[in-house]
């Protein structure tokens, strides 16, 4: 989860201002986490560094600003508030579809296929 906030300026940019990064770095072990947890989170420079890791190792990235202030509210290895399950769902479900898995379901049984719309 990434977003861009704070003051520096933009090359050319007519006085608008380029936001800080921010980068906020979950985990979800279905066998034995109840919610996704935050596992990094920084800005500027630490959020580049947790940018870069999850690029050199392949991780999906997603940019969302306002998840990305919210869960940076989050204690590193606490799990996800209540007010932000529904987009971090949405992230997962794109993760786990782009990566061609979906973990088991709540029943023990991994879905066989997407339900179509």
């Amino acid at each position: 989860m990434s977003e861009s906030n704070g003051d520096s300026k933009k090359p050319g940019g007519r006085g608008k201002s380029r936001k800080s990064p921010l980068a906020v770095a979950l985990n979800y072990e279905p066998d034995t986490d109840k919610a996704p947890k935050v596992i990094a989170k920084g800005k500027d420079a630490i959020a580049e560094q947790i940018l870069q890791i999850a690029f050199a190792l392949d991780i999906k990235v997603r940019e969302d600003a306002e998840l990305a202030e919210i869960l940076n509210l989050i204690d590193v290895d606490s799990e996800i508030p209540l007010e932000a399950f529904a987009a971090v769902a949405e992230i997962l479900a794109y993760v786990y579809r782009a990566n061609a898995t979906m973990p088991p379901l709540a029943g023990g049984t991994a879905p066989t296929e997407e339900p179509t719309p």
